[in-house]
């Protein structure tokens, strides 16, 4: 298929920017994508770039995956969106029934769509407060769940994330979550745990009474906060606590969801069960739309038009996340993401061996992560040197992100399609980047 070359240049394009877009919009790479497939974006000066960022984790299936390409191009033929609570359609029915069946559960389940990963948080505390009948929200110390008010009040991060837009959502607490990798260097691992499994239950009593929480919102991994896995212990726990309290346990899979992690949702690693569950990102290959799938009792609880907006559950997109449902299947997504996580981290763990910066290196599949600190003996996190890898990367020819409460974790979100060749690549990238800066 020919690719017509724009006559338009980078620099004009990025003054264009500077000049119509605000500020606040962060861009990681500078340069403007004409087309991308699988693992690579070509630029409009057919500079290639390995994706290793997979829009922030919304690229699992690859850029164009050719049936999502299909899937999305015959729905575009028939119709663009007749709004589903004016006229029904096929899609959006089709795409709830297929996230009831391959979330986890063995009780009866529904789902709502909706557009944004941050639509989804606030759409399960919603419904967590109707069906409850209580008013407080419980995230996590280094959680991230959006930008929206209710979501920004949930996030842990300061800085971009919340300073100087507040006032912020009432009635918001964070609880503690645990971080292996900083744990006091003179407890035990299995101590360490339970004392993080104390301090969340005396969180209920120091800062919020558990008769007063609606739910509990946890990512199965940590996101921006890092990529931080909790242990298994703790996450069971975590549902145990909200079982016996009536409090309405919410995964937020947006960015660990759909193989990500190895399996097809990261709650499955720990053996527990959400009462909801929110999913975006990957969902839908790249197409805008998210959904809160859980138990009926609580999401059929609300009345007809108390839920809902104009473009949620876009048939467009809910014709790309039916595509990217049966993809997994077909192609062993989750198995691949196994293998791609083994891959990186055997390379990062090559950088450790020549470079004492290279700090702790963890992954769930292929969720992977490295921390940059100024020495793994201190485990000091050096944000520059991060900042100045990532920097180097995406000037280098890939896209490479960060993360972290203190910006020093490198972040791994390549699309699970990836072939050997576009990780051989991109890892050399990367490679050239650590060597880059050294001390």
């Amino acid at each position: 298929m020919m690719m017509t070359v724009s006559y338009v240049t980078t620099k004009e394009l990025q003054e264009k920017r500077e000049k119509y877009v605000p500020k606040g919009v962060s861009n990681g790479n500078l340069n403007i994508a004409h087309h991308a497939a699988g693992a690579t974006i070509t630029d409009i000066d057919q500079n290639e770039w390995i994706d290793f960022a997979g829009a922030i984790g919304t690229l699992n299936v690859g850029h164009s995956h050719p049936k999502v390409t299909e899937a999305v191009n015959k729905q575009v033929e028939k119709f663009l969106h007749p709004g589903f609570n004016v006229m029904m359609y096929e899609g959006y029915i089709n795409l709830a029934e297929k996230l009831c069946k391959i979330t986890p559960g063995s009780f009866e389940k529904q789902a709502i769509l909706f557009n944004s990963g941050a639509e989804a948080v606030e759409n399960a505390i919603k419904i967590a407060r109707r069906y409850t009948g209580r008013q407080a929200v419980v995230s996590f110390v280094r959680g991230y769940h959006g930008r929206t008010n209710m979501t920004m009040s949930m996030t842990s991060k300061v800085k971009p994330y919340k300073f100087g837009f507040g006032p912020f959502a009432p009635e918001v607490y964070q609880a503690p979550f645990p971080y292996l990798y900083h744990k006091p260097s003179e407890m035990t691992e299995e101590a360490y745990i339970d004392h993080m499994i104390e301090e969340f239950k005396d969180f209920f009593i120091a800062v919020v009474a558990p008769e007063t929480v609606a739910c509990v919102v946890m990512e199965p991994v940590q996101g921006e906060g890092g990529f931080i896995i909790p242990p298994q212990k703790f996450v069971k726990a975590v549902s145990d606590f909200c079982k016996e309290h009536g409090i309405v346990f919410v995964a937020d899979e947006i960015q660990t969801g759909f193989g990500r992690t190895g399996k097809l949702f990261a709650i499955e690693h720990f053996d527990v069960t959400p009462d909801l569950m929110t999913v975006s990102k990957s969902l839908a290959a790249g197409l805008p739309l998210s959904g809160v799938v859980g138990k009926s009792e609580i999401l059929n609880v609300a009345d007809p038009g108390e839920l809902g907006g104009t473009y949620s559950g876009s048939p467009v997109a809910c014709a790309a996340a039916l595509a990217v449902i049966d993809i997994m299947e077909e192609e062993n997504l989750p198995e691949k993401a196994e293998s791609l996580g083994q891959k990186i981290e055997a390379k990062l763990l090559d950088l450790a061996e020549r470079h004492d910066y290279v700090g702790d290196i963890r992954r769930l599949g292929a969720m992977v992560a490295v921390e940059i600190v100024d020495h793994r003996d201190s485990k000091r996190p050096d944000k520059k040197k991060t900042a100045d890898i990532v920097k180097f990367a995406n000037e280098n020819g890939l896209l490479l992100l960060s993360a972290g409460l203190k910006g020093n974790v490198v972040r791994f979100l390549a699309p699970l399609v990836i072939t050997d060749d576009e990780l051989a690549r991109g890892l050399a990238i990367l490679e050239k980047a650590f060597d880059h800066n050294q001390i």
